[in-house]
């Protein structure tokens, strides 16, 4: 019997040391690597691979980095609020009020048809539709809504969220629908049965059962939205700036080094915004 216990662990083992071996050269090692070279000298013509703390004193002596980390927050806590109510919205009526398996498949792969294009392609698509000339402006302008075109709708924080909302409301549904598809439908009939109305049902039950689902899309969002630099600096007309645009511009600049230590606190800064959110609820529940 033991030596089955220990045949059964050493097979499990062997299966699991390919993908093992692969998670540790592409992704373990490539963060290593990145945290290494943050530590390294940078001058304008060469990188002197050599301890220093530079690269982090000048990013945290700098009261750009916190304003920047500021707006990528503003960004991300904005995105997430609009993403998890269109996507709860949208995985409720398809879970819930769409009858058919057949119809909630259909309509779920008609919300993934945007994603069958590159996200660039998809973000740049709102340039011509929020310009000044756009076809925004213009329809308003025929309705006599607005005197003359709104400024507002294009190269501006609303651009911004607009086309984040736009790239990651699907991470937001998915996990959400997939949830409630494993709702116990009794435990809903059993609530109706008991005096409950449709708002104590939906938050008191559906809510509730949910929450890993939610926090799975969350935490997809977020990490998406913190990491994401071109959208801003498309959408903003490069007159807005986050996480991301630093460490683009340090590499633009062939600055590794400082481009490294940013990402790493980057890195560190959504690792703990992950730790957080995972204290209220439990996700093994869905893996």
């Amino acid at each position: 019997m033991e030596n089955l216990l220990r045949n059964k662990a050493l097979s499990g083992w062997l299966l699991a040391t390919p993908l093992t071996l692969v998670l540790a050269f592409f992704l373990v090692l490539p963060i290593i690597l990145i945290v290494v070279v943050s530590f390294w000298q940078a001058t304008e013509f060469s990188i002197i691979p050599a301890f220093t703390w530079e690269n982090y004193e000048f990013l945290f002596g700098s009261p750009v980095t916190y304003k920047v980390f500021l707006n990528t927050f503003k960004y991300a806590a904005i995105t997430w609020a609009m993403t998890l109510l269109i996507g709860f919205t949208v995985a409720y009526f398809l879970a819930f009020h769409v009858r058919t398996q057949t119809w909630q498949i259909a309509l779920f792969l008609l919300c993934t048809i945007p994603f069958w294009t590159s996200n660039i392609i998809r973000m740049i698509s709102w340039i011509p539709f929020l310009g000044r000339n756009g076809i925004a402006n213009s329809a308003l302008l025929s309705w006599g809504v607005i005197d003359e075109p709104l400024e507002w709708l294009l190269f501006s924080d609303f651009a911004v969220v607009l086309a984040f909302v736009h790239l990651y409301t699907l991470f937001m549904v998915v996990p959400i629908f997939n949830t409630m598809m494993r709702i116990d439908r009794s435990l809903i009939e059993a609530a109706r049965d008991a005096g409950a109305n449709g708002a104590q049902i939906l938050w008191n039950v559906i809510i509730p059962l949910t929450k890993p689902g939610m926090m799975i899309g969350t935490i997809f969002v977020v990490a998406l939205v913190m990491g994401d630099f071109i959208t801003v600096r498309f959408m903003s007309g490069s007159q807005s700036a986050n996480v991301g645009r630093l460490i683009s511009n340090d590499i633009a600049l062939l600055n590794y080094p400082s481009a490294a230590a940013t990402a790493v606190v980057l890195l560190l800064t959504v690792l703990l915004t992950i730790g957080i959110l995972l204290r209220f609820v439990d996700i093994r529940k869905e893996l």
